[in-house]
């Protein structure tokens, strides 16, 4: 049985003005431990499909369920979500940020430290507890984002574009981070990227999505000789690139 289903969502929104269809007939699964990522033209919907399935907001019709759970309303299910900014809050401790979730959770305050200090060593990061978000790079603020979204063990995380404000070194060191700790946490995970190099080197699937109302165009599975490699190392392999045109001509198709 699939780990979470997205089952018949249409989605529209409304204004005083007019009614913009935003996704259409949307069915997909995705297996417990899988990474997949969302690819498709500007406005075709990516976004607010991962706003229903973090259970942001209703869809119109429709519904997504994480084992068997239905996402929307439901306060017991843990969601991760990474956006392309950081979102710590600048008052706040390094070990303040991470922690948070815990804190709204009302989990042990004594635990608090170790918790902090463990996920810091996870994510590369030396003891930067004491220290404000001011005070590091923005590649090392991603990795502490990262490791708040971790602390509360989320069933899933949903990841938005959260490597696009980085320069191209960075970015493909927090790639290999992401996807490293993803595999050791055994966590589920989707992607939202405008990047198909991004998407093939991290995926198993990639969902291609044509132009608003987006609609689920075409999935292509991820070679097993990809998925076996880090980001970093995929991106050299023969069958990335034979893949990377294939994707890119199908995207080309619809824009």
């Amino acid at each position: 049985m699939s780990f979470l289903s997205v089952s018949n969502v249409h989605h529209t929104y409304f204004s005083k003005e007019a009614a913009t269809e935003a996704l259409q007939d949307i069915n997909l699964t995705i297996d417990k431990g899988e990474f997949v990522s969302f690819i498709g033209p500007s406005g075709c919907g990516k976004t607010t499909l991962l706003s229903i399935i973090a259970g942001l907001f209703e869809p119109t019709s429709g519904s997504v369920h994480i084992e068997n759970q239905e996402v929307y309303g439901n306060k017991d299910l843990s969601i991760g979500y990474m956006l392309q900014q950081d979102y710590l809050f600048p008052w706040k401790t390094i070990e303040e940020n991470i922690t948070l979730g815990l804190k709204l959770l009302k989990q042990e305050k004594k635990s608090f430290t170790n918790v902090a200090s463990s996920l810091l060593s996870d994510v590369g990061l030396p003891p930067v507890e004491k220290k404000y978000p001011r005070e590091l790079s923005g590649g090392m603020r991603q990795r502490v984002a990262l490791a708040r979204t971790l602390a509360v063990d989320p069933k899933i995380l949903l990841l938005d574009e959260p490597f696009s404000a980085l320069d191209y070194q960075s970015k493909l060191k927090l790639e290999d981070l992401v996807s490293n700790k993803l595999k050791e946490y055994g966590k589920t995970a989707v992607l939202v990227t405008h990047d198909i190099g991004e998407a093939i080197a991290m995926s198993d699937r990639i969902f291609l999505f044509s132009a608003r109302p987006g609609k689920l165009h075409q999935t292509f599975l991820v070679p097993e000789e990809l998925r076996t490699l880090t980001p970093f190392e995929a991106r050299a392999h023969s069958s990335y690139s034979s893949l990377f045109q294939t994707i890119w001509k199908e995207l080309e198709s619809l824009e």
